[in-house]
Formats: C-alpha cells, sequence, structure tokens
C-alpha cells in the first residue's frame, strides 16, 4: 500500500483532512482509524474490481456460499497483514506517538454470527479469497447482530449489539443493484390464453433489499472476493404523514418497522409466534434477493440459463438457507419461462448443502400455516416437490408408506427444511467423519439409501493466518525459523515441526511464547472482570456457546469437585489451575442461562475463600467474540472439547486450540477424534462414552443416572451442593439450580453429564501428572501445532472446489 513509513504518514494526515476537515492532533482514535480503513479499502479496490472483470471475462464457474451467519471479527489489522503493510503501518503511527493497538480497538466488531456455524462461514471466505478460488459471501447485515451480553450478578442479560453506530469502514452500499422481495399476499395459477399455466402472485407486501459489499481480500494474492449482505428497507416513503398528522405517531412508522426488522437482529428469540415468523422471513429474504441478483448478474454475461449450473455453484450453511432450492425454481419457471423438469434439472445441478447438526431441534422445521401464509408461491412449489418426490418412493418403495411419511417434504403439519435441502441439492456433506456416517446411519439414513451418490465428507476447517499468524505472531515466527518453510502458503508443511518437537530450542521458544500470551491474558482477565490470574498456572480452557450437550456442567462439577478435595484436604499437591470458561446462551434457552449463573456462583465462592490459596481460580469471560478468541488461543494450555459423544457435528474451536498449541482433553466426538488420529494417543487426553456406546443406551433405555449418584460419593456431593444451600451467599439461594439437579437425576442424565464424569476425574489427573513434566508437556504442544495444518481451511475448501463444486483456482 505505501512504500515507505514516510508515504504512510503523509496519506494518513491527508487522510484525516479530507474525511474529518480536521487536523491529526485533533482527530480521535477513531477518527484514526476511520481514516486508516478508508485507506485500505481505497487499495484493494483496484484489485477488487479487477478480480470481478477476470472472473466474468474468463466466464469461469463461481460459487456463492448462502450463511445466516458470518462471524468475520475485525478487518484492519488482518487486511494490513494480507496486503503487506502491517510493518508499515505501525512504523508510521509509531513515529508519530500513536499506538497502532488502540487505533485497532476502535474498530467494532461485525456482529454478524453467533459461534461456529459463522466463524466457518469466515474462514471459508478467507480460504477461497486468499486460493484465488471465485466464491463469495451471501448472508444479511445485521443491525443489531446477536447481543451483548453482560453478566449481572452472575446472571446473562443481553443488550442490544448495536455495531453499526458509527458508519461501516469497509462495506459499499449499492442501492442501483436492489431488488424486491415478496411475502404474503394470494398465489395461485391462471390459465393463460394459450392453454399453458402462469403462476400469479399478488396483494403481497413488497420488500427492498439493499446489498452492502464488503471485500474479501486474499493473503498476498492478487484476489479480492465479495461478501454481499443485505438490508431490509422500504420500497417507499416510509412516513404516513396523514397518521402522523392524525396523531398516530406509531401509525406514522409502523410499517417501516416492521419491514426494518427483517435485517434487525440475528436470531431472534423464536419462543413467541411473531418472531418465528420473522426467523422465517430472515431466511427467505436474504435467499430471494441473493438469487435474484446472482441470476441478474448471470443473464448480463451468459447466453442460457440452461447453463447455469455450468458457471454458478450455490452452497446453502446448513437448513437455514434451504428456501434457495424452492425460490430458485420459482424465478427459473416465473420470470424465466422454464417448465418444471428443465428447472427442477437445473436447480438440483446447481445446489450442494452442508449439514451441520444431528440435533432434532437444529433440523428445521415450520408450520404449513405458518409458511403458506407468509410464503405462498414458495408453499405451491413446495408442495408439488413433495407430490413429485413421494411419487418417486412410491416407484422405489411400493406399499411402504411408513417410509414415505418419513421422508416426505411436506408431513405432519410441518415444512422440513433439512428434507428439502437434501432432494434439492446434488451434494449432501457432514463435516467431520464420524457426524457424516452418523448421517448415513442414522439421522439421514433413509436419504442416504435413496442418494446414496449425494453423500460425502468434508471436515471443518481454520484459517491458519487469522488464528495463528494474526493471533500468535510470535509463535509464527518460531515455526517459520525453525521449519524454514512457506507454511503460510501450504500449511501441510506445519507437519515439519513434529521432526524438531523434541529440540530444546523449540520446547523454550514455546514455553517463552506460551507464557507472554498467558501474561496477556491475565491481563485483560483482570481489567474486564477484577480476577487475578496467576500466569503461571494452567490456563484450562471451554470457551463455545453454552449448550447442554457441549457439557459446561461437567467442567462447573468437576471444578466443584477440585475445590471440595482442597477444602478436605488443605495440603493437597497440584499444579495451580485457573478455569476460564466463556461463551452465550440463546436469551430463550433457560437451562443454558442457569450453567452461566452456576459458572458464576461458582466463582465467587472459590475466588473469595482464602482457604484455596490461589491453587484454583474459576474465570467466566463475558461477551466472547473473535477478538477476545485471538486473546483466549495463543494463552491456553488445555482445551475442553468435552460434548457428548455422536452430538458435536465438527467444532473448529478445537482445532484453534490445537493450532497454538493446547493439549486436547475430549470425547471421541467430531473432529476430536480426527485430531486424536493425526497427533496420536500420547499427545491427546481421551475419557468417556464413544459413539456407539451413546447410541447403544439411547436405544435400549438401560442408562440411570441414580446408579451413578448413589455408588459415586463424589457425584452426590457435587450434585447435592446445588440445591443444598451451598451457594447461598453469593446470591444463589437453594432453588436457583433445581431445574439442573432434575436435568440429572429426575430426567435421567440426557447428555450423560454424572457417566462420564469419574473418567473426565481421571483425564484432569493425567493433566496435572502431565504438566509437572516441562519437557513431556512442550512436545506434546509442538506436536500439535505440527499437525494442525491438516485442518486449515485452505485444505478444506481445495475439497469443496474439487469434489462438489468443480471449480479451479483462477490463474
Amino acid at each position: 500500500m505505501f512504500s515507505n513509513k514516510a508515504a504512510f504518514q503523509r496519506e494518513f494526515k491527508r487522510r484525516i483532512s479530507s474525511l474529518f476537515g480536521i487536523t491529526l492532533e485533533e482527530a480521535s482514535k477513531t477518527e484514526m482509524y476511520t481514516a486508516i480503513a478508508n485507506m485500505v479499502r481505497e487499495s484493494v479496490m483496484e484489485t477488487w474490481v479487477n478480480t470481478n472483470n477476470r472472473y466474468l471475462g474468463k466466464k469461469i464457474k463461481q460459487v456463492y456460499y448462502f450463511s445466516l451467519e458470518f462471524l468475520i471479527g475485525k478487518f484492519l489489522e488482518q487486511n494490513l497483514l494480507y496486503i503487506n503493510a502491517l510493518d508499515v503501518c505501525k512504523e508510521g503511527l509509531g513515529g508519530l506517538g500513536i499506538s497502532f493497538a488502540e487505533v485497532c480497538s476502535m474498530e467494532p466488531e461485525a456482529g454478524l454470527g453467533n459461534g461456529g456455524l459463522g466463524r466457518l462461514a469466515a474462514c471459508f471466505l478467507d480460504s477461497m479469497a486468499s486460493l484465488a478460488i471465485p466464491g463469495h459471501g451471501c448472508g444479511i447485515r445485521y443491525k443489531y447482530g446477536l447481543f451483548n451480553q453482560k453478566i449481572i450478578d452472575g446472571y446473562q442479560v443481553e443488550l442490544p449489539d448495536n455495531w453499526l453506530r458509527e458508519a461501516n469502514a469497509w462495506e459499499i452500499r449499492k442501492p442501483e443493484k436492489a431488488v424486491i422481495v415478496k411475502f404474503g399476499g394470494n398465489a395461485y395459477m391462471k390459465e393463460k390464453p394459450d392453454g399453458s399455466l402462469e403462476a400469479v402472485h399478488e396483494d403481497y407486501q413488497p420488500v427492498l433489499a439493499v446489498p452492502y459489499d464488503t471485500p474479501i481480500v486474499g493473503y498476498r494474492a492478487n484476489t479480492v472476493n465479495n461478501l454481499r449482505l443485505w438490508s431490509a428497507e422500504t420500497l417507499n416513503s416510509s412516513f404516513d404523514f396523514a397518521s402522523f398528522s392524525h396523531g398516530n405517531y406509531t401509525d406514522a412508522v409502523s410499517y417501516k418497522y416492521s419491514v426494518e426488522a427483517i435485517s434487525e437482529v440475528l436470531y431472534p428469540d423464536d419462543s413467541n409466534y411473531k418472531n418465528k415468523i420473522l426467523r422465517l422471513k430472515q431466511q427467505y429474504f436474504f435467499v430471494s434477493a441473493g438469487l435474484m441478483s446472482i441470476v441478474r448478474r448471470y443473464k448480463k454475461k451468459m447466453q442460457s440459463l440452461s447453463s447455469l449450473p455450468s458457471y454458478i455453484a450455490i452452497h446453502i450453511n446448513d437448513t437455514h438457507p434451504a428456501l434457495a432450492v424452492p425460490e430458485l425454481m420459482r424465478i427459473l419457471m416465473d420470470e424465466e419461462g422454464f417448465g418444471w423438469d428443465e428447472a427442477w434439472s437445473i436447480t438440483t445441478r446447481t445446489i450442494a448443502y452442508t449439514n451441520h447438526t444431528i440435533m432434532p431441534e437444529a433440523l428445521e422445521k415450520w408450520p404449513v400455516d405458518v409458511f403458506k401464509q407468509l410464503l405462498p408461491r414458495i408453499f405451491m412449489i413446495v408442495e408439488e416437490i413433495n407430490r413429485r418426490f413421494c411419487e418417486q418412493l412410491w416407484r422405489a418403495y411400493p406399499g411402504d408408506w411408513g417410509r414415505i411419511a418419513d421422508m416426505s417434504v411436506v408431513g405432519d403439519g410441518f415444512v422440513r427444511m433439512a428434507h428439502l435441502a437434501v432432494v434439492g441439492s446434488f451434494s449432501v456433506n457432514g463435516v467431520a467423519a464420524v457426524h457424516t456416517e452418523l448421517l448415513k446411519k442414522d439421522v439421514l439414513k433413509r436419504f442416504y439409501e435413496f442418494f446414496p451418490e449425494k453423500f460425502n465428507n468434508k471436515t471443518n476447517g481454520i484459517t491458519h493466518r487469522r488464528w495463528l499468524l494474526k493471533a500468535n505472531p510470535s509463535c509464527a515466527e518460531l515455526l517459520t525459523d525453525t521449519i524454514k518453510e512457506d507454511w503460510i502458503h501450504n500449511p501441510a508443511l506445519m507437519g515439519k515441526l513434529a521432526v524438531y518437537k523434541d529440540e530444546k530450542q523449540v520446547r523454550d521458544g514455546l514455553e517463552r511464547i506460551k507464557r507472554q500470551n498467558k501474561e496477556r491474558l491475565a491481563a485483560y482477565i483482570a481489567d474486564t472482570t477484577g480476577v487475578k490470574v496467576d500466569p503461571a498456572s494452567i490456563f484450562d480452557v471451554q470457551i463455545k456457546r453454552i449448550h447442554a450437550y457441549k457439557r459446561q456442567l461437567l467442567n462447573v462439577l468437576h471444578i466443584m469437585h477440585m475445590y471440595n478435595e482442597i477444602i478436605d484436604s488443605p495440603g493437597i499437591d497440584m499444579v495451580p489451575r485457573t478455569f476460564i470458561i466463556g461463551g452465550k446462551a440463546a436469551p430463550s434457552y433457560y437451562y443454558a442461562k442457569s450453567v452461566i449463573k452456576l459458572i458464576t456462583s461458582l466463582a465467587s465462592i472459590v475466588n473469595g475463600d482464602p482457604r484455596v490459596k490461589g491453587r484454583l481460580k474459576v474465570v467466566f469471560l463475558e461477551n466472547y467474540s473473535v477478538s477476545v478468541a485471538e486473546l483466549v488461543f495463543p494463552a491456553s494450555d488445555v482445551s475442553e472439547q468435552i460434548s457428548t459423544a455422536s452430538k458435536e457435528a465438527s467444532g473448529t474451536g478445537n482445532m484453534k486450540f490445537m493450532m497454538n498449541g493446547a493439549i486436547t482433553v475430549g470425547t471421541m466426538d467430531g473432529a476430536n477424534i480426527e485430531i486424536k488420529e493425526l497427533v496420536g494417543e500420547d499427545n491427546f487426553i481421551t475419557f468417556g462414552l464413544t459413539v456407539e456406546d451413546v447410541l447403544t443406551y439411547y436405544a435400549n433405555h438401560s442408562y440411570s443416572s441414580l446408579d451413578i449418584y448413589s455408588a459415586d460419593e463424589r457425584v452426590k456431593r457435587v450434585v447435592d451442593q446445588l440445591t443444598s444451600g451451598f451457594f447461598d451467599n453469593v446470591g444463589a439461594p437453594k432453588h436457583e439450580f433445581g431445574n439442573i439437579r432434575r436435568s440429572l437425576l429426575d430426567y435421567n442424565d440426557e447428555f450423560f453429564v454424572l457417566k462420564d464424569f469419574d473418567g473426565y476425574a481421571k483425564a484432569h489427573e493425567k493433566v496435572d501428572e502431565l504438566y509437572r513434566d516441562r519437557k513431556r508437556w512442550l512436545s506434546m504442544s509442538a506436536a500439535n501445532i505440527a499437525q494442525s495444518g491438516a485442518f486449515s481451511s485452505d485444505s478444506t475448501i481445495r475439497q469443496y472446489a474439487s469434489e462438489i463444486w468443480k471449480v479451479a483456482p483462477l490463474k
């Protein structure tokens, strides 16, 4: 971007003046951030335009990745790194007496995702751009994102995440490319004079979908792809002057608010009817807008939509964008004049689907009455898809009504979105080897029997550029100095570090770097929570969305057990341990919110008890985000990946911890299995039931949590403490955690927390033993870093590109 420090400083001062009409001395840190972001965006603009023109000019196939979430994090430091201007910027600001870190902290974090699903989508965009693969994102420009999590009196409180309070320096509004999305009204088939039928959709509510484009910069790749996010706006003036004049002030703006609500908040609380409708509106809104935009753009350069699958791949990230199937059918038939058979052929050769879950509640389904009222024309198409698919099934399985009912797209009063996605796509992939096998053998077993050619596995990945090169630059430098290879462009080369894992220089370097990162995180914890933690202690971390199957509860019950041991045996010999837990609970998920209250209550007891003598600390990190993650992963010693076997589709946090040298304590679930296979049993701490064990217990109903409770005094004690008054003095009366106790005993511990307790406790005894042997522990850490290159999203995207999308990098 700039050849030297002086050139940067000149342009920086000029930009402050031209944007804000002030001198550098008068500028705030926010204005400084905006000026530099503006400089960076302008510097990549030509490449952005050229990339697009190269794609169109060469008429090569392009990928559009539809996702309800894109948890992209902050852009400034990453983009500077990617265009090789980071050092110049730091030096230039330093020469002016300005802290680069302070300027970066002014960037608002885009509130466009919740957890692994959105972070995966962001990693995939990064890899596509860095590999020069023609791929773009399509989502919603949420005004308020998910929510800001505040912990007040130990409880999660949700506050608006107003990340767009200041202008977003990276996006460009494209009003000339807006499209109209239709909701409600009446839809029917009308006979034309020639006897053919045409669809009529009338009396609908039009919503203007306005695109905002954000450049996705590839790492030193001369490629800038696009993330297009859609904002819902009113078609005409949204102000009802007549209502206002009559004193009906709310009515004057009610239409505007009802429309803008579509792109207001990520995952509105759907425990009420209105928000259920809003969620369905969101899903159709961005799918319809995205597909209309793609088709319009395609028609400008290509001859016939019959060739669409040769030039366009639509990938739907989980079931949220599954309405792409009927919407593409609607566009092809109603707007482009195709008959059903040809439209269906085009659609089912264009759309591919990734399944991310086996949890029944996450396999979305919508009540027919809600669906039909909101999307009447789309429902007509879904009904016809269902009718034709059921006819296919009848021909394949005559008389097997149970199978047909089980596989139908519409059934029992619901539209089943996972079924729609499978039927309407040419590829269905899971996201870890064990997850894909569970899809084939259990969750989607009958679909696999009918469509075996569609199913394949693509294990998730993470971008090593953000999670190592950016988040842990000292470790990245050590890796480069040790292996002398360009692992940044070819992460598979990271494996060469394994040769040096036992060398003193590598071990010493890793220990020094880990300590520095732990001190940095300790300072952040002290600043944000007031808790002082010891960087010499084991940093044992569980960071992820709060959910029963992820088993934060198992972690907490074990911490309670460790606390009990310290109180019972004051002279106990143990390596000091700092347990760090973070993550958000969905606003209506009251069980998960109770677990957060349990964690914070336990933290108050443990951290405030002088008898503990610093051997145990508990920290709950408020408002977990990508930026917080960039502090946490490099500083972690132990990675808690303890979901109930068979429940976690893959996980990506496990890969980020591994890449930064943490040792996994994990069940054989999701990608944990593949991590263990790569690093070897000696470098992974395993415990708990296997997938086969869990499925057998579910099938035979042979598990009794009461038996465990009665037989294991440790378990009985911590479960009883939930409601014994143990937490009375920290603002949690006896009844506070009664629901958690009931889940374990009255409802038979659905996720086998008590069953796995003993194995988990033994795993932590092993952590204590191994950590004392510094040579051994650091060798294990190096082994994990070395093998983490296999989980780079570059590798994953290459598989998607060659095996599913059939696209090649632009030369």
